[in-house]
């Protein structure tokens, strides 16, 4: 693999740098914070804004969206995304809007919106002016997410919907939610689910927060009433939900496994062993985390080396297949060795809660560590991918013990 970009890729990853001097200065750079590394939506200021529009009009974002839904609608060509997501990130520039909404609701409503759904939420969606969230789960549907019992009705020229959702990310914040509920009761579990659109300040919505070990509460129950909806709200054919559900994970496999988070991670982890003394010395220089981190570092390199195949696979106009669900499995295991790393490194001060150390990267590593158990869950339980790959995939047999 000749991982060098031509000359063409080159001239362009210039001009992508001379649009971002010119509209992202200095002063930006310095005012921008540092990006999250995991969890937490909200909506733009106007200066994010405003670059974001100018950098659509110049087609360096959302170039998989027509024009005529807010997007640049650009030829496919993956390389180019790679290298203006190099560039943005060098410059600490604003790039697509990340979360729910931009990242799995968008490429879903693509597919299978009608036109009039596409024209209403796509633009205000990756501009960040609609906020979404995902109403999946249930207590008795998390793996086997097909046992779903929310129910909904068409009464006249509404949806009815009842039930419970539970682990819905940033649901106080949300404007609307993307839902799957169960229309037709009678057929087997996989039929008979229907995936609708929901405003969340519609009557009958119940939000209550989680409070998780990290002592925040990014996830919540959601609870309906009687609550009507739309029926023009309903994404795809009635009873077709569970087909239109796969774009979204798809997409959302996608967003978990992508590796900028992780190599994020791993800076932290160096800086932190820089910072940490262990036996009177910075921790870098013992030869057990020497080792430990060139390990790490070997494992994100072969995931960021996957990735730029995956990237040569598209660019061929082959369809990567699982290899795609690979890259989720993998990085998320991989974040979540990058932060035990961490919390090793910082023993007992690990204890310590998130604001309460002063070195540099401590508390990303306690807060980030707690959160990397749940990256091993989203998008599908590492064990249900492993199943996956092994049955299509490599055509192992089927789990005789699995009910389907």
């Amino acid at each position: 693999m000749d991982l060098r970009y031509s000359e063409e890729y080159e001239a362009f990853r210039a001009e992508v740098r001379a649009f971002l001097d010119e509209n992202w200065t200095a002063e930006d750079r310095a005012a921008a914070g540092e990006e999250q590394l995991i969890g937490g939506i909200r909506k733009p200021n106007e200066r994010e804004t405003e670059f974001r529009l100018k950098a659509i009009e110049r087609g360096y974002l959302y170039r998989d969206v027509p024009r005529a839904y807010g997007g640049s609608e650009q030829p496919f060509d993956p390389l180019k995304s790679a290298i203006i997501r190099e560039e943005f990130k060098r410059a600490r520039a604003p790039r697509e809007m990340i979360g729910q909404g931009p990242s799995m609701l968008v490429p879903t409503l693509l597919e299978h919106g009608t036109e009039e759904q596409k024209q209403r939420f796509i633009r205000d969606t990756i501009l960040g002016r609609i906020l979404w969230c995902q109403g999946y789960s249930e207590p008795n549907a998390g793996s086997d997410l097909a046992s779903l019992r929310t129910r909904a009705e068409l009464v006249g020229d509404y949806w009815v919907v009842n039930g419970q959702k539970i682990w819905t990310s940033n649901a106080r914040e949300a404007d609307w939610m993307f839902c799957l509920v169960r229309t037709e009761p009678d057929k087997p579990k996989h039929e008979g689910i229907s995936y609708l659109l929901i405003e969340m300040n519609s009557p009958g919505i119940e939000v209550r927060p989680l409070r998780q070990m990290t002592g925040e509460a990014d996830f919540s129950e959601v609870f309906f009433e009687n609550v009507r909806v739309p029926k023009e709200n309903l994404v795809g054919e009635r009873g077709k939900g569970w087909q239109v559900s796969r774009s979204t994970l798809k997409a959302e496999r996608a967003f978990i496994g992508g590796t900028d988070f992780v190599r994020k991670t791993f800076d932290g982890l160096a800086m932190l062993a820089q910072a940490v003394e262990l036996r009177g010395q910075p921790a870098s220089k013992d030869p057990v985390v020497r080792d430990m981190l060139v390990r790490l570092e070997s494992r994100l390199l072969a995931a960021e080396y996957h990735s730029l195949r995956l990237l040569t696979m598209q660019a061929k106009g082959q369809d990567p297949g699982l290899a795609g669900m690979v890259t989720k499995l993998d990085t998320s295991q991989l974040m979540y060795d990058l932060t035990l790393a961490g919390m090793n490194i910082l023993g007992d001060r690990g204890a310590l809660a998130n604001g309460e150390m002063t070195a540099p990267a401590m508390g990303m590593f306690v807060h980030a560590y707690m959160w990397s158990f749940g990256m091993l869950i989203g998008g599908g339980t590492a064990n249900i991918q492993r199943n996956i790959i092994a049955e299509r995939g490599l055509g192992l047999p089927r789990d005789p013990a699995t009910k389907r």
